[in-house]
């Protein structure tokens, strides 16, 4: 449970973080538009009509929720939580930063500048550091 509520937070710090920096910093990372498009290409893949924009966002936005709350519990896994955390994130942000283009989802929405790389990098490293600052938290109060 504790491994899971870590996550949890630091799938909600990234989700939160890329967001609020969107909608004001024109070079933010925009990690919902990936989640867009590889709903629609698994969709179409399946035959299948994807939803509307507002929809499908949300359902992007619930996908990277739960996504990366189950790759975030892993920072819960024995001990040393921020320091695995920390590497989770940075891994984390490294492949949104290089993965999108090989995967047939664009690159601009993660790498279309040196800003928007290192944001996207730094937005899933914080997430890590969240996850294991939840983590390392919870194991003291023994939850």
């Amino acid at each position: 449970m504790r491994s899971g509520l870590a996550g949890l937070a630091g799938a909600f710090a990234v989700t939160l973080v890329h967001e609020s920096v969107r909608r004001f910093y024109p070079n933010a990372p925009r990690m919902d538009i990936l989640g867009m498009r590889a709903i629609s290409k698994g969709m179409r893949y399946a035959g299948q009509t994807p939803p509307e924009p507002d929809r499908l966002h949300t359902w992007s936005l619930v996908g990277d929720i739960v996504s990366n709350g189950l790759y975030y519990s892993l920072t819960g896994a024995g001990k040393k939580a921020w320091w695995r955390g920390s590497i989770l994130g940075a891994v984390a942000g490294v492949g949104g930063v290089v993965l999108p283009g090989p995967m047939g989802l664009g690159v601009a929405p993660s790498a279309r500048t040196k800003q928007t790389q290192a944001l996207t990098i730094g937005y899933y490293l914080l997430a890590g550091v969240v996850a294991g600052g939840v983590a390392q938290w919870l194991r003291k109060v023994k939850v």
